[in-house]
């Protein structure tokens, strides 16, 4: 693992603790919703199912955090990360396949060019899921390595957010300790009902 690589694992592990500390004093329900975080053992059979290794730094947050209690409905907690959900190691590999799946089938019915690497691909790995179905993914292309997307099902390309997921994490933290507006997805944060945080567009 190379320097900088080593550097932004580290800085996951800080960001997370000091974005849980702030999750636990103002939004609880969130808090509580966190399950405990993977082995190394889960992390590995992760890795092995996908077919490849994990960016450190989404390797970093799932040693954290092994996702959050499932949502039935939007009034639950546990949607903290701009209203999408932390999967776990078991739910990760199933929508990776989906990627996947959309990315083969249309290579082979000759529409790569409309699908792949616009609205799936093989080598992004989903670590959020929104209610209804969108994606918080890691691109683990070589050219995209490490960087954050967010893929909305219907729409014609996925959005680059953010180039780590340590720059994600450093921003929501500014967010909501000063209560601001997270400009690179047009959201704020807002705390429901003492327990809960949301992000409501601006």
């Amino acid at each position: 693992m190379n320097e900088s690589a080593i550097s932004g694992t580290a800085d996951v592990r800080e960001l997370w603790l000091r974005f849980e500390g702030w999750l636990r004093q103002h939004a609880p329900g969130d808090c509580a919703a966190l399950h405990p975080g993977a082995g190394e053992a889960e992390i590995a059979g992760l890795e092995r199912e996908i077919g490849f290794p994990l960016h450190g730094e989404l390797k970093a947050l799932l040693a954290l955090r092994n996702g959050v209690t499932p949502r039935e409905s939007s009034m639950e907690p546990g949607a903290f990360l701009l209203g999408y959900s932390l999967l776990d190691t078991a739910g990760i590999p199933e929508w990776q396949r989906k990627f996947a799946s959309m990315a083969e089938k249309a290579a082979e019915d000759g529409y790569e060019e409309e699908v792949v690497g616009r609205i799936a691909h093989g080598r992004w790995v989903p670590f959020a899921q929104g209610i209804t179905g969108d994606l918080l993914f890691v691109d683990h292309r070589e050219s995209h390595f490490g960087e954050v997307g967010e893929m909305f099902f219907g729409s014609p390309e996925y959005r680059l957010l953010w180039p780590g997921m340590a720059q994600m994490l450093r921003d929501m933290c500014a967010a909501v300790e000063d209560m601001t507006e997270l400009s690179v997805a047009g959201v704020r944060p807002a705390v429901h009902q003492e327990r809960m945080l949301e992000w409501p567009a601006v």
